[in-house]
């Protein structure tokens, strides 16, 4: 079975030295913003990027986040400074190519993994534009004009950085949800081995001393140089990995994950996608997200709130299919909608986080599935979210992958 190969960019496809790196682009980018002091530029980056690696919710992309910080922390508005922007990463950034290297190693590991039809994934922490991540991959000579990655994660299209889980299901999330299995390779023990290794993700650490793996690391999980991880790759078995995203922390990052997604989807749509359906009887885009909203807002949060204050309740059934028709889901707004399954799903999640591990073995009566526990309520919210995100991708005419 083919895998997902998510594969970091700085110091893992790309010899770059990343405090050397910062240091240079924040100087040089400082001094071509003429609007405003060097010293403040390089200032307001650094609270804006630290706003954008904190946020863990799913409403706003990076991007969003890292202009409600910076341009008002410098005094200007985005629009009169943006010719100034677009031009240094035109003219300027280009010559940070030069503290920078490419890796042999690390384009066959590419190469290997286009061979064998795994979707393979630039997953870098998404803190940079696309253009700046583009000529990145550039200067690794792993162009996307023959390269075609299935993604590569940047500011515009992504909600959550790392080191949060969030990144990694988010990244999944906008894939589909595929049935293969995700397999994790970087540098980093705090931005990419620790928070792929807590959603069980196998991981290949790239390093050269005798630090060990975390002991929550998937046993199949290594450690090396990048010369070893290609061996590492080939001898890998899809069907000894099992990915279940059933412990509270990754149900939480597969929960926060699919408002992001959808979110993502929606951007690039026209007005009339929003309520195209592709069969009669199916759910438009809308309508789907309608579904979610009054599903987090009515069915989940309530029955999460009453395991949590209540000895083995009783949970009734709810027919909420039916609510397409009553509701006149069709008719709804869409934008809307989704703006209020974020606030929704953002509830939810904070309820979810105040929930102490040991509480998460508490039961209830479900008039239909029986005894039950909360865990297992919030595993069937992550199995609904991922069939309703498939539904969406179907709806919408895209790739799995696209």
């Amino acid at each position: 079975m083919p895998l997902i190969l998510l594969l970091d960019l700085d110091n893992t496809l790309l010899e770059n030295d990343v405090n050397v790196f910062v240091s240079v682009y924040l100087k040089v980018l400082g001094n071509h913003i003429e609007q405003a002091s060097s010293d403040l530029i390089r200032r307001q980056i650094m609270i804006a990027t630290q706003a954008m690696t904190a946020k863990d919710t799913p409403a706003l992309t990076l991007e969003e986040v890292f202009d409600h910080s910076f341009y008002p922390g410098i005094g200007i508005d985005k629009a009169d400074v943006w010719d100034s922007v677009q031009n240094f990463y035109e003219q300027v950034f280009p010559t940070l190519k030069s503290v920078t290297a490419a890796r042999p190693a690390a384009k066959r590991l590419v190469e290997y993994g286009f061979e064998n039809s795994h979707k393979v994934v630039v997953a870098t922490n998404p803190l940079f534009p696309l253009t700046a991540t583009l000529q990145r991959l550039d200067w690794a000579e792993l162009p996307i004009s023959h390269y075609p990655f299935d993604l590569v994660s940047s500011y515009e299209t992504f909600h959550f950085a790392k080191p949060q889980p969030a990144y990694y299901t988010e990244i999944l999330a906008q894939l589909g949800w595929l049935p293969h299995l995700a397999v994790m390779i970087g540098n980093s023990l705090e931005d990419d081995i620790i928070p792929a290794s807590k959603l069980g993700i196998p991981v290949f650490w790239l390093k050269e001393d005798h630090e060990m793996l975390p002991e929550d690391a998937h046993p199949l999980s290594a450690a090396g140089t990048i010369e070893q991880a290609l061996p590492w790759l080939q001898n890998l078995s899809a069907e000894n990995i099992r990915q279940p995203f059933e412990t509270p922390e990754a149900l939480l990052a597969v929960l926060a994950a699919t408002p992001a997604a959808l979110d993502t989807f929606s951007r690039e749509l026209k007005d009339q996608d929003w309520k195209q359906r592709r069969q009669a009887g199916e759910w438009s885009f809308a309508e789907i997200l309608c579904h979610l909203r009054d599903v987090d807002s009515e069915v989940y949060l309530p029955r999460i709130e009453t395991i949590t204050r209540q000895e083995n309740p009783f949970l009734p059934g709810v027919d909420t299919d039916r609510w397409a028709e009553e509701r006149v889901y069709y008719l709804q707004d869409g934008k809307t909608a989704l703006q209020q399954f974020t606030a929704a799903r953002t509830q939810l999640l904070e309820v979810l986080k105040t929930i102490p591990l040991n509480e998460w073995q508490r039961t209830a009566r479900h008039a239909i599935f029986g005894r039950t526990t909360l865990h297992e309520m919030v595993c069937f919210i992550a199995t609904h979210d991922r069939n309703h995100i498939q539904q969406a991708i179907c709806t919408l005419g895209r790739s799995p992958t696209h």
